[in-house]
């Protein structure tokens, strides 16, 4: 996980424990004051939520407790692609440009231009270095992409 995706994961474990926990307790306590719980659907709802955030908790705390976390501005690969790097590419098919970060598959979001170790094109990409030819074998098909420039930003 990279230092910007274990940052993100603690802001997201803060504001579950100090704001949405407090909260759904709240909500649990004013359910029970409408009475008979078995048929107080505000009640069940709050319930299924702490259910919902504590397993949240759980899970953020394991990742960020078992985490092996990679400060990628840090790396010296030698300009060769690892997790964390940042990666420009040229389609060899359309001529097009993309920009690409290798991060975990917990930080991986394809709208911010990240994308999971475990992907297809990461794998593809992986060991190599600017110049260098990477060939995808995604779902739609083989592709190829020249790698122009690597950085670790």
């Amino acid at each position: 996980m990279t230092l910007h995706g274990a940052k993100a994961l603690r802001e997201e474990l803060q504001q579950l424990k100090s704001v949405q926990r407090p909260r759904v307790i709240k909500a649990i306590a004013e359910a029970r004051e409408h009475g008979d719980l078995r048929e107080n659907a505000e009640y069940h709802a709050a319930k299924e939520q702490q259910s919902f955030i504590e397993g949240r908790i759980a899970e953020l705390d394991s990742k960020l407790n078992n985490a092996q976390i990679i400060d990628v501005t840090a790396l010296n690969a030698n300009g060769k692609i690892v997790f964390g790097a940042t990666v420009d590419l040229v389609s060899m098919d359309t001529n097009d440009e993309v920009t690409y970060q290798i991060v975990g598959e917990d930080e991986a979001d394809i709208k911010h231009a990240k994308i999971s170790i475990t992907s297809p094109i990461a794998r593809a990409l992986i060991g190599k270095e600017p110049g260098d030819i990477a060939t995808v074998n995604a779902p739609g098909g083989t592709k190829e992409y020249e790698i122009i420039e690597v950085r670790y930003i």
